[in-house]
């Protein structure tokens, strides 16, 4: 018997929707749908291997159980008393502050893991909680919280019209767009240059995105919050600012002007390795444009100036009256609604409201920074994490501190795994409970749609159910009743209920909201007999901004989209100040206090000596982080974990092609292959993220026939932007040397 069904990729943030061949259990062909309201049928290779991952014989079927130094199969019963007798005992020993956190990225492609893991992590009642969050993205969720009141206020270029384009330290023709929801993207690129549009690219790589640029300019790594000062310098020197329909919603403003006039092209052009006039052209053409914008992703959110760098960026396309305007900068509104769809102000954002145990950094958004987990795990006294929780996460690979995480991780007194491999991390798990395949799971992207370029909403049911397995949602709340003391066979369905009914009363709390006048019971008994995720999208989409409201109006529910396979278009994005303003002042805060601050570190390191190498990472269309490094499609051809050098500093280092480097930072050292090129300036470095797969109790067969080595090992942990906690990944000083 051969179908076909349709489901959204899972593998990045492109979403993209696929049609899928299924003959006899069996997905033999992906190909791109057509008719996705969104991607219109654009596939990348990562879609196409989704049916790999299904078939992996690597990928768990059944939970494993820790024996002596092996693993052993166990039926779900047996595991989840054995994740009870771990993760309890350490509680009874140590207390609750002695459990610890860690989600990866792969939850955020995931709605079970979008919705439910932030319930176990609060039964949990530890502040030991991390992420990949601030591995990555946090500084630009710190920026827009604090300068519109929400986190996920994130605008994004209104590509499809925009004719102006400024890129700074991201490759989305690598990457599919990140914070940024762009199916097709080298499409979307080549149609902006085909109406007369420019493009322009600020990267230390000549990226594959740089090489279709109109122009690229290679920065110094770290150097891109001086740049944008010298930008925001020149729009008020030369009076470009315009604010255009912004005008009567902004704070800040004489403010921003006299800090920015400490900080002219001319200063700072020598420390971002640029020409001064470059650095005006780049502001005079932004406010020129009539439909334009700059986006920066994480080559400057993962350095030590990441927050400064997204605030400054948000700063730009405001005085260049580039935000929330056609064509620019704009905010999507997102299906399933969000804290940002409902009008009037919220609750202020507070950075920092603790503190983590051995260094004193701050909280954010209610996590710890990740390059905490390492000292954290290995430094005694009360608090120190003995017992350790992971979903879809490798910090082992992601995290910074190398060999002494993964030390800390050993030791462990318990660890529970929800993970469909045995990877760097969790082959020190002593109980793994894997998650259906992709494929026996429905789907919805409920973050990607708040970071869409145009407005949609498409869901996917399972294409091969599986009943014979407990779907995510299910092992997360079993898991949050054994750490709400409830044993380990809790009642799953009374605890989704208690979540259904407080999503449901929290968003009839709201004055604002639709739903503000009706019962909550009455709600929750009108979205039966749905449960699970599948419930929360419903009352999500239904008390939505585009919703039914259940009954009073003609919207959508996942009904409607359950009769639209194909998912329902909704529009372009539309200008949404001053309503998307959800701060105490509903305005654009221009200057918070926390970014003016800041300003005296970058200030510091303007007048520091300059590191002779720095290393920066690099993204890959056939890889996202080290998720995807076991499957055959997307782990072939040449070697991509390889330390780009150019050939001056090769030259000058007796380096060789093919050859290999010793790469030396203040944490440790690596030897790697080089590859020698042009498309790295000189005095930078490059080598990808994620890889390092040859130690020992991996079960991952083609990742570890091609390895690679762990940039993180070089990683210093102690290298962060304070404001989000986030590392520096990138601009890491580092020496070169020939490895015989």
């Amino acid at each position: 018997m051969t179908e076909t069904a349709l489901r959204i990729c899972p593998f990045c943030e492109a979403t993209c929707g696929l049609a899928l061949t299924v003959e006899n259990g069996r997905v033999t062909d992906v190909r791109g749908d057509d008719d996705d309201v969104f991607s219109a049928g654009y596939l990348c290779p990562k879609g196409v291997a989704l049916s790999q991952l299904d078939e992996d014989p690597d990928r768990l079927r059944a939970p494993m159980v820790r024996k002596g130094e092996g693993f052993v199969a166990a039926s779900w019963d047996e595991a989840f008393e054995a994740a009870d007798a771990a993760l309890n005992g350490v509680i009874a020993r140590h207390g609750r502050q002695a459990l610890g956190f860690y989600g990866g990225n792969p939850n955020t492609h995931n709605v079970s893991g979008t919705l439910y893991t932030p319930v176990m992590a609060k039964a949990m009642g530890s502040h030991h909680v991390y992420s990949a969050s601030t591995l990555d993205q946090m500084p630009k969720h710190v920026a827009v919280a604090l300068m519109y009141g929400d986190k996920f206020s994130i605008p994004v270029p209104d590509v499809d019209r925009c004719d102006h384009l400024v890129i700074l330290g991201a490759d989305p023709l690598a990457s599919n767009g990140s914070l940024w929801t762009a199916p097709d993207l080298p499409g979307r690129l080549r149609a902006l240059k085909a109406r007369g549009g420019k493009i322009v690219v600020v990267d230390p790589r000549r990226s594959r995105t740089a090489k279709i640029a109109d122009r690229h300019l290679p920065i110094v790594p770290g150097a891109d919050s001086l740049l944008l000062l010298g930008m925001v310098h020149t729009l008020f020197d030369e009076s470009l600012v315009r604010l255009r329909r912004l005008d009567g919603h902004v704070r800040g403003i004489d403010d921003v002007r006299a800090l920015a006039a400490a900080y002219s092209p001319e200063r700072v052009a020598a420390r971002c390795g640029l020409d001064a006039g470059d650095i005006r052209v780049l502001a005079r053409e932004l406010a020129a444009a009539e439909r334009g914008c700059i986006y920066g992703r994480i080559g400057t959110t993962t350095n030590r100036f990441g927050t400064l760098t997204a605030w400054l960026i948000e700063v730009v396309n405001v005085l260049c009256g580039q935000l929330d305007h056609e064509g620019g900068a704009m905010f999507p509104l997102g299906a399933a609604g969000h804290r940002n769809a409902l009008p009037g102000p919220g609750r202020a954002t507070e950075l920092h409201r603790w503190t983590s145990r051995v260094r004193g950094a701050g909280e954010v958004f209610g996590e710890l920074p990740s390059a905490c987990l390492a000292e954290e795990l290995d430094t005694p006294g009360d608090g120190q994490i003995r017992g350790l929780i992971t979903v879809a996460g490798n910090p082992a690979r992601s995290a910074p501190g190398g060999p002494r995480l993964e030390a800390g991780l050993r030791n462990l007194e318990a660890m529970v795994s929800v993970d469909v491999y045995l990877n760097e991390t969790t082959r020190f798990a002593d109980v793994v409970l894997p998650p259906p395949s992709p494929l026996a799971r429905p789907h919805f992207d409920l973050a990607f749609n708040l970071l869409a370029v145009r407005n949609t909403a498409r869901w996917s049911p399972a294409v091969l159910p599986d009943d014979s397995h407990p779907d995510e949602w299910e092992i997360v709340l079993r898991l949050a009743g054994i750490l709400a003391g409830q044993g380990p066979r809790p009642d799953v369905a009374a605890m989704d209920d208690y979540v259904a009914r407080t999503v449901i009363q929290r968003e009839a709390a709201h004055p604002a909201s639709p739903v503000h006048d009706r019962d909550p019971d009455e709600l929750l008994a009108e979205l039966s007999p749905r449960r699970g995720p599948a419930r929360l999208i419903d009352f999500l989409l239904r008390s939505g901004p585009y919703g039914d409201h259940f009954g009073r109006r003609d919207g959508i529910s996942l009904a409607a989209l359950e009769a639209a396979p194909h998912g329902i278009d909704l529009g372009p994005l539309q200008p949404r100040i001053p309503a998307v303003l959800t701060n105490a002042t509903q305005a654009i805060e221009l200057a918070p206090a926390p970014m003016v601050a800041d300003l005296a570190r970058l200030d510091a390191w303007l007048a520091a000596e300059q590191a002779p190498f720095v290393l920066i990472g690099r993204r890959h269309l056939r890889s996202n982080n080290s998720w995807m490094h076991n499957l055959p499609l997307l782990n072939s051809g040449t070697n991509r974990c390889t330390l780009w050098v150019h050939p001056d500093d090769a030259a000058a280092h007796g380096l060789a092609d093919g050859g290999q480097a010793c790469v030396r930072a203040a944490t440790g050292e690596l030897v790697v292959d080089v590859e020698v090129t042009a498309d790295v300036r000189p005095g930078v470095v490059s080598l990808p993220h994620g890889w390092g797969h040859d130690v020992p109790g991996v079960r991952m067969g083609v990742a570890q026939a091609r390895p690679g080595v762990n940039s993180n090992a070089l990683t210093d942990p102690g290298d962060l932007d304070p404001l989000s906690g986030t590392v520096s990944l990138n601009a890491i000083p580092v020496s070169l040397a020939h490895a015989p």
